[in-house]
């Protein structure tokens, strides 16, 4: 179980890295949070089907649980809380609580290249941003502003044409 927690963490940092690079006040060389795991853990995370497993317990846990900006409970939540609990308390992972922040954690992946675990995020407004983790097929897991916590799909129109980049940890 350790190894496994391990393995996930290293592919979470190596997303939340990617992320900072796509990010428009990103740069090149910016360092993650010292509280990241290093990717020296790669390795170790666990098996894709493991991952998927724990994101589809995680949402039977959340589904339904209501957005609700800067909550971090079953009586609200927002998308980078959802994602900062999700990491933590499945993975024993600690990211950053923004989607600022995750979005500069791990390095950028491109779309057909998604694995479970890798956090996916979106553009919705001229300065809004939306975070969820990649489950399989075109299915992510995340915290809706209209349905809360939920399963999505990246082929959705409105997910499609808002997608910005994909990061894994």
């Amino acid at each position: 179980m350790k190894y496994d927690k391990l393995y996930l963490s290293a592919n979470i940092f190596v997303l939340f890295v990617l992320g900072l690079a796509v990010i428009g006040c990103s740069t090149t060389g910016i360092k993650p949070d010292r509280h990241i795991p290093q990717t020296t853990f790669y390795k170790q995370l666990p098996a894709e089907n493991r991952v998927k497993s724990i994101l589809y317990e995680q949402h039977s846990e959340w589904k339904g649980v209501p957005y609700q900006l800067g909550g971090l409970s079953k009586k609200g939540i927002d998308c980078s809380g959802f994602v900062y609990k999700s990491f933590k308390h499945k993975f024993n992972i600690k990211l950053p609580r923004s989607t600022k922040l995750q979005a500069k954690l791990g390095r950028e992946i491109s779309k057909n290249k998604l694995k479970s675990g890798d956090l996916v995020f979106f553009k919705t407004g001229l300065f809004v941003r939306h975070v969820g983790i990649f489950i399989e097929g075109q299915k992510f897991l995340h915290a809706s502003t209209s349905k809360g916590v939920m399963i999505s799909r990246l082929d959705n129109r409105y997910w499609n044409n808002a997608y910005w980049k994909s990061i894994r940890i």
